[in-house]
């Protein structure tokens, strides 16, 4: 197989990297690209459409951003010259957005919860949705500091845990191509099933129909343990991967290609 980096997967690796340095050269002139292109919850006052799209080109850091675009050169490749440039990437975007969905369909059901208890408590929610409203000027987001002071005028116990917990969602955006790329990933597995891959840690050979699934499997389990501090989110890898895969079986179960 050419070992050449396909079109669209050089595009993407371009994109991401623009943004990547963007977001730093812009942080440093007091602008945050994270409040205007993170994916906020679509409840929260900093939601808007464009980030559903635009989240998967923001990162949280040099390791975040390091082992994504890793991870899309070393699958993307081999899948971008197996499906098409066109079907890999509606494959990219689908998976992002099958992303975007599942982890929020999660974080709605948690919502809702919060947002009731806070409702039956009398708790005032136009505070808290005041207080999270960011700016993407640096300078201008201290509302931390007086949404704290406000939260901890509430009576203690469950309440202001609510409030927190519900104000920390508003405020929190996703980023990343994670979700991507897990469809990315899948899709590699489904189609080169036999490859073998040598793993980092620990250093051993292993085929992609079994160290794909066992990932898959862990983001699962680490989904379902909601660890605190855990700012990964899991259940957006697993959205990713979810789409890539029943996208990914069909086209190699129909055996046509369009480009």
């Amino acid at each position: 197989m050419n070992r050449a980096i396909p079109t669209v997967t050089k595009n993407l690796l371009l994109l991401n990297t623009i943004f990547f340095i963007g977001t730093y050269i812009l942080s440093v002139r007091g602008i945050d690209l994270t409040v205007i292109f993170g994916a906020y919850f679509p409840l929260s006052p900093n939601f808007h459409w464009y980030q559903i799209i635009s989240h998967m080109f923001m990162h949280g850091g040099f390791t975040h951003f390091f082992f994504n675009m890793f991870s899309l050169w070393m699958f993307g490749s081999a899948v971008e010259q197996s499906l098409g440039p066109k079907k890999y990437l509606i494959l990219y975007f689908v998976c992002g957005l099958g992303a975007f969905a599942l982890f929020n369909m999660v974080n709605y059901f948690e919502f809702k919860q919060v947002y009731d208890s806070l409702v039956s408590a009398n708790v005032p929610l136009n505070e808290v949705s005041k207080y999270a409203k960011l700016s993407y000027e640096i300078t201008n987001n201290n509302l931390e500091q007086k949404a704290y002071a406000w939260l901890n005028t509430l009576p203690k116990g469950t309440d202001q845990y609510a409030a927190s917990k519900l104000y920390i969602d508003l405020v929190t955006p996703m980023v990343g191509a994670s979700g991507a790329i897990y469809g990315i990933l899948v899709a590699f597995g489904v189609m080169f099933p036999n490859s073998v891959l040598m793993l980092i840690f620990p250093p051993i050979p292993m085929k992609a129909k079994y160290f794909i699934p066992i990932m898959v499997l862990l983001e699962l389990y680490l989904g379902l343990q909601q660890s605190q501090g855990d700012n990964v989110a899991h259940f957006a890898h697993l959205g990713g991967a979810v789409f890539g895969y029943f996208m990914t079986r069909h086209w190699v179960k129909n055996r046509y290609r369009w480009n």
